[in-house]
């Protein structure tokens, strides 16, 4: 039986935190969904709030620390990501933009994500499309159609004939990124295929 690896990175700030919470949730759908066609998942959560010093003395010193190493070789070895931060003046919070600024560009390249977001109103919903969909377009990942902005009334809610409740909404997204993560081709690397550096190098050289 295939493992397959989720990773949720959560920036939330409180313990316990509805971004947690939701990063939980979608965590839970994706991983349900994926057992459901028969594979073995394997479940990580990073919480950002754990590593905020170490966040900050990478951003300064250009040196990671051994947890900070790890929570990042976390997130790029995963076969799916799902990344959920809390809204701070109108977009995702510094904590969470710090972290992510410290992965390689082409570290995530192709790497299935589910976005989500939380805030006290439901106004702040647009830096899923805004803010979060185009910083991960940067990172080359592929992000699901749906995003998940989660209001402090959605929690408890079963919405209306005209919007899908939060649990609705967060099954969806699960069943989306747990596709994603199935139809991805496998990372496997033939060492015979591996162009070793020095020959990449003259290759590029003109006479």
């Amino acid at each position: 039986m295939q493992t397959l690896k989720l990773v949720a990175v959560s920036a939330g700030l409180s313990a316990p935190s509805s971004t947690r919470l939701l990063a939980d949730r979608l965590l839970q759908a994706a991983r349900y969904r994926l057992a459901e066609q028969e594979y073995a998942v394997d479940v990580q959560v990073v919480e950002l709030r754990d590593l905020a010093v170490d966040i900050a003395k990478n951003l300064v010193t250009g040196f990671p620390s051994e947890k900070l190493q790890e929570a990042i070789d976390t997130v790029t070895g995963a076969d799916g990501v799902i990344a959920v931060t809390p809204v701070f003046t109108a977009s995702y919070s510094g904590l969470f933009k710090s972290f992510f600024d410290l992965i390689d560009p082409a570290a995530l390249t192709g790497t299935p994500v589910l976005i989500g977001a939380t805030g006290g109103t439901a106004r702040h919903s647009l830096v899923l499309d805004h803010a979060l969909r185009p910083l991960f377009a940067y990172l080359r990942a592929l992000t699901v159609p749906t995003a998940v902005y989660a209001a402090s009334e959605d929690w408890g809610s079963g919405g209306d004939e005209y919007t899908d409740g939060l649990p609705s909404r967060i099954t969806r997204a699960g069943r989306e990124l747990a596709e994603a993560v199935a139809a991805r081709p496998s990372r496997t690397i033939d060492e015979d295929e591996v162009v070793p550096f020095e020959r990449r190098l003259a290759d590029l050289r003109l006479d």
